[in-house]
C-alpha cells in the first residue's frame, strides 16, 4: 500500500512540474498588450515594424493584435476592457474630441480615403451627379466625412442621395457586383474596388481634394482611465513605436512584406498602399510635436467635424504630448 501511495505522490510531483515548467516556459515575461489595427498598411507599418524588429521586447511589451473594421468599433471594444489601444483613422477622432479617447501617439496623415463613382450608372467626376443614387458608406468614419464633403460641393446632403450604411468588406462587394452607383471608402477597400471593377470605376474625391479644409490624421488611442493608470507603459508602447517607425524607414520592403503577412495578401497589395500617406520618421514626428505641427493638424482636424464636436475643446485635453516627449528621451 506504502509502495503505491509513494508511486502515486511520485506522479503528482511529476504532473506538477510540468505543468509549472509549462507555465514558466509559455511565459515570456513580457507584459501583453491587446492591439486593436486595421486590415491595411497604414495602419500596421509601425506596429509590425517594432514587433519583428525586437522593438517592443525590448521595453518589455508582448503584442497580442486583434483586426477590426473600423475606428468606432475599436473604440466600443476598449470600452469593453477587450482592447488596450488601438489604432484609429479620421473620422474616428471625433469620439477623441468628444472625450471618448485619448490619443497618445501621431501616426501619418494619410490620403486613403476616396469617393468612387461608375461611369455606367450615369455618375461623373461633378459631385452633383450623385444626387439620386445609391451610395454605399461606413457611418462615424472618414467614409462618412468624406462622402459628407464631396456632397456639400455641390451643395448636397445625404438626404439627396439613397445611402447605405455598411462595413468596409460590405461596400467592397455591393461596389463591384454593380448593386451601388458610387461609394466611399478607404485603403486598400479603395484598390480593391478600383481594380476589380476597371475602367468604369473612377475617383470623385480623396483627402487631397479637401486638404484646405481638413488633415486626415490618423492615431494611437487609450482610454482616459487606462491612461491614468499606465503611464509607463504606454511611454515604453511609443518608444517601441517610434523604433518600427525608423526601421520602416531603413527597411521600407521588409516592412512591407511582414504587413502582408499579417493581412494574408501578398507583396504587391501592399506595396500599392505605401503612397497612402507620408511615413515619418521618430525624429520627424518629435520635431514636428515640437514645433507645433502636430497640435495645428489636430485642431484643423477638429474644426473639419463641425457641430459633430465642441469646436471649444482644447487639442491638448486628449492628445497626450507628454507621452510623445518622454518616449522621446
Amino acid at each position: 500500500m506504502k509502495k503505491v501511495l509513494a508511486l502515486v505522490l511520485i506522479a503528482l510531483i511529476a504532473i506538477t512540474g510540468v505543468f509549472a515548467q509549462g507555465s514558466s516556459e509559455s511565459s515570456s515575461g513580457l507584459e501583453k498588450v491587446t492591439v486593436a489595427y486595421m486590415a491595411n498598411y497604414a495602419s500596421l507599418w509601425s506596429v509590425v515594424g517594432a514587433m519583428n524588429s525586437g522593438a517592443f521586447a525590448d521595453q518589455g511589451i508582448e503584442v497580442q493584435l486583434v483586426e477590426f473594421a473600423d475606428g468606432p468599433t475599436i473604440i466600443a471594444a476598449m470600452e469593453s476592457g477587450s482592447i488596450d489601444v488601438g489604432y484609429i483613422g479620421h473620422g474616428a477622432h471625433k469620439l477623441c474630441v468628444n472625450g471618448q479617447a485619448d490619443i497618445f501617439c501621431f501616426s501619418h496623415v494619410g490620403n486613403g480615403d476616396a469617393v468612387i463613382g461608375l461611369k455606367s450608372h450615369g455618375v461623373t467626376d461633378d459631385p452633383a451627379s450623385l444626387k439620386g443614387k445609391s451610395i454605399g458608406y461606413a457611418s462615424g468614419t472618414s467614409s462618412e466625412t468624406i462622402l459628407r464633403w464631396t456632397l456639400e460641393e455641390a451643395g448636397l446632403t445625404f438626404d439627396d442621395i439613397v445611402a447605405y450604411e455598411m462595413d468596409a468588406s460590405a461596400i467592397t462587394s455591393a461596389m463591384t457586383s454593380g448593386a451601388l452607383d458610387a461609394c466611399a471608402s478607404w485603403s486598400p477597400s479603395t484598390f480593391t474596388i478600383l481594380n476589380n471593377i476597371g475602367s468604369d470605376a473612377f475617383i470623385i474625391s480623396d483627402n487631397v481634394t479637401f486638404s484646405d479644409r481638413s488633415a486626415s490624421v490618423a492615431s494611437w488611442i487609450v482610454m482616459p482611465e487606462f491612461a491614468e493608470e499606465n503611464h509607463d507603459l504606454l511611454v515604453r508602447f511609443t518608444k517601441a513605436l517610434y523604433a518600427g517607425m525608423d526601421y520602416r524607414a531603413e527597411h521600407e520592403d521588409e516592412v512591407i512584406g511582414w504587413v502582408a503577412e499579417v493581412l494574408g495578401v501578398d507583396f504587391d497589395t501592399v506595396y500599392a498602399q505605401r503612397g497612402d500617406a507620408q511615413w515619418l520618421t521618430s525624429s520627424e514626428l518629435i520635431e514636428d510635436v515640437k514645433d507645433g505641427t502636430v497640435e495645428s493638424l489636430y485642431e484643423v482636424q477638429k474644426g473639419s467635424f463641425g457641430s459633430e464636436v465642441d469646436p471649444a475643446t482644447p487639442v491638448s485635453d486628449y492628445v497626450l504630448f507628454d507621452v510623445m516627449l518622454e518616449a522621446a528621451e
